[in-house]
């Protein structure tokens, strides 16, 4: 059954077009991710589906009776209101009933109010809702429904935001980034929950555990274009490659064509045939489709890193606590060179104030916190790039130098580097505060990193960020030799970048685990099976990850590999050397020298591959 059709619409904020012409509908029971880089209008997209805003041109038609919830990635809740006013405000009948029950047992002496309620219950079926209910804010840390909202976090607000939205029980679903503001936890009880109930869903999200598990079809927009796939994340990722594949393919046919067209264009006298009038137009069609160029640049991170020195960062027996909220107590822990941490707990636990401890902006209780003479941090915070009123792109690099430092003694424009940074000449001189969420995010991370930090701490440098930065980044990360820090909720992140983990329980309680995020699921699976048997031994989970290859040897096979690649692309080109009528004997021989050369290291090359790699299995 179609729920909903979208037809031609288009959307543009002065000469600025965000979308030309799109279409596409919905089914009930799909569960559909939209992708898009960042600025391609994914935010823009959900907001005119969701009728919070108005195409230019184009409809969007749903069936009739259809009713729509949408989640949007900054919330706007009545300051005044509690958070039960603003869920009994979602309009569902049957939390209303809830409510009315619910105060009639705080007056057990008016009888007749409570056989009313409680029939009511009965009549609307309200007893089973009612424990979703509990359980849904349970879930979502919502457990004082008293508090007002102008007194929420952020991230409280955006959980407040969502379980209305599901309590609204809609036929159509549609969410912008939400997973946003969720601790681990709860993404993994929502994505659960997605999973199991008959939803139709609409999302954008950068979390690609979440769109594997939960979404049964991608909607790609690229270069203006929609492309479907009905199937998981991974799926998408196969047939997208395939299909850039094919339009190279097809580039390059469409090019050499062009370059024959365009050599007889130019013998062609000016007097035209009807016959000759007509190849010209096919000409001019052809110049327009030989001269399109994918925008597939992709982030290029070049930048240099200060020199590291032998002592990073001690912690000795330190401790800190807010009232009777304890955050640490007498933490030990020596930072090592290429030390790579994930930072994972609850919301609430003390994960940023362990961040700003180490970076100065707090003082601990008690212990000490020891920094060496070399080290540089680079502070990526969740606050994201300060907004100056009419600030250009361009303003916020030049703020740190016309020129900007690169590896090998290079250097680099600002215009230049932004452009590595995926913002064109044009982007450049637009306003920081016109950007899109991610578009600043990635200008921020830009700005950090360009620094040349050789600590580097992140403190969910996920969120917003569209996936094709999100791939490189993690490229960037595999490689940095500095120490790294990461606060994030997106595992597959987690699980690319990090090596161990530290675990903030709560109440000063903080675990080092040595493995990534999906080791450390696995051992508390295992561990909470044990203990519900209370038979068996406790695992002994230091083992179970010992043989995890490290990040040295991780670093060694990747550095073999593009060593492989240089070798094999020199071998090849004296192995082409050797076409040439015109060598010597001389030159020959020393060719075939060079060649055996190559073939001996490449072989040296190949088995040191092979052993690095039985490590890895």
């Amino acid at each position: 059954m179609n729920l909903l059709s979208v037809e031609g619409i288009s959307k543009a904020y002065g000469e600025h077009i965000v979308f030309e012409p799109l279409s596409f509908g919905i089914s009930k029971g799909q569960k559909i991710a939209l992708i898009a880089k960042n600025g391609s209008g994914k935010t823009t997209l959900l907001k005119i589906i969701a009728q919070q805003e108005s195409p230019d041109a184009g409809l969007v038609n749903f069936r009739k009776g259809t009713q729509v919830s949408y989640l949007p990635q900054e919330p706007v809740l009545d300051p005044n209101k509690t958070v039960e006013e603003i869920i009994l405000a979602s309009g569902n009948q049957t939390l209303e009933v809830i409510a009315a029950y619910e105060k009639a047992l705080l007056n057990p002496e008016n009888e007749e109010k409570y056989q009313q309620a409680f029939e009511a219950m009965d009549q609307h079926q309200a007893w089973d809702f009612e424990t979703q209910y509990k359980q849904l804010l349970s879930k979502l840390k919502l457990d004082d429904l008293s508090l007002k909202a102008g007194s929420l976090s952020g991230g409280q607000k955006k959980r407040l935001a969502l379980c209305s939205a599901l309590l609204e029980k809609p036929d159509l679903l549609i969410l912008d980034e939400p997973t946003n503001h969720l601790d681990l936890e709860m993404i993994e009880w929502l994505e659960a929950y997605f999973i199991k109930e008959k939803l139709t869903l609409l999302m954008v999200t950068h979390d690609r555990y979440f769109l594997e598990r939960v979404c049964n079809e991608i909607i790609e927009l690229d270069e203006g274009t929609l492309y479907t796939y009905k199937g998981s994340y991974s799926y998408y990722l196969e047939k997208r490659s395939a299909r850039l594949e094919q339009q190279e393919t097809e580039a390059h046919k469409t090019k050499r064509h062009f370059t024959k067209e365009l050599e007889w264009m130019r013998r062609q006298p000016k007097a035209r045939t009807t016959k000759s009038k007509s190849r010209i137009e096919d000409f001019n069609t052809l110049k327009e489709k030989a001269q399109q160029r994918r925008n597939e640049h992709e982030v290029q991170l070049e930048i240099n890193m200060e020199r590291l020195g032998s002592k990073m960062i001690e912690m000795h027996k330190v401790s800190k606590a807010f009232d009777d909220k304890v955050i640490l107590k007498a933490f030990d822990y020596n930072f090592q060179r290429n030390d790579r941490i994930g930072i994972i707990g609850n919301n609430g636990t003390g994960k940023s104030t362990f961040l700003k401890m180490l970076t100065h902006e707090l003082h601990p209780d008690s212990g000490k916190i020891i920094c060496g003479d070399t080290l540089k941090f680079g502070y990526y915070t969740q606050e994201g790039i300060p907004v100056k009123p009419g600030q250009k792109v361009i303003e916020v690099i030049q703020e740190f130098g016309e020129f900007i430092p690169l590896k090998k003694g290079k250097k680099i424009s600002a215009q230049q580097l932004l452009e590595r940074f995926l913002f064109d000449r044009k982007k450049q001189y637009d306003f920081v505060e016109k950007l899109s969420g991610g578009e600043r995010k990635r200008l921020y991370l830009c700005t950090v990193l360009i620094q040349n930090p050789n600590f580097l701490i992140l403190d969910e440098p996920t969120n917003d960020l569209d996936i094709v930065t999100l791939n490189v980044l993690e490229s960037f990360l595999l490689d940095f030799p500095g120490c790294l820090l990461v606060v994030s909720h997106d595992r597959y992140f987690m699980d690319k970048i990090v090596d161990h983990l530290f675990v903030f329980r709560g109440e000063g309680r903080i675990e080092d685990f040595p493995g990534n995020y999906s080791d450390f699921r696995a051992y508390e699976e295992s561990a909470e099976g044990q203990e519900s048997t209370e038979r068996k031994p406790k695992i002994d989970w230091k083992n179970k990850v010992e043989n995890k290859p490290s990040f040295e040897t991780q670093n060694a096979l990747k550095k073999i590999e593009r060593e492989i690649a240089a070798l094999e692309a020199k071998k090849e080109n004296v192995q082409n050397q050797f076409a040439h009528d015109s060598l010597t004997p001389e030159e020959i021989k020393t060719l075939s020298i060079e060649l055996k050369s190559l073939e001996e290291t490449l072989e040296a090359k190949t088995n040191a591959w092979l052993e690095l790699s039985l490590q890895m299995e």
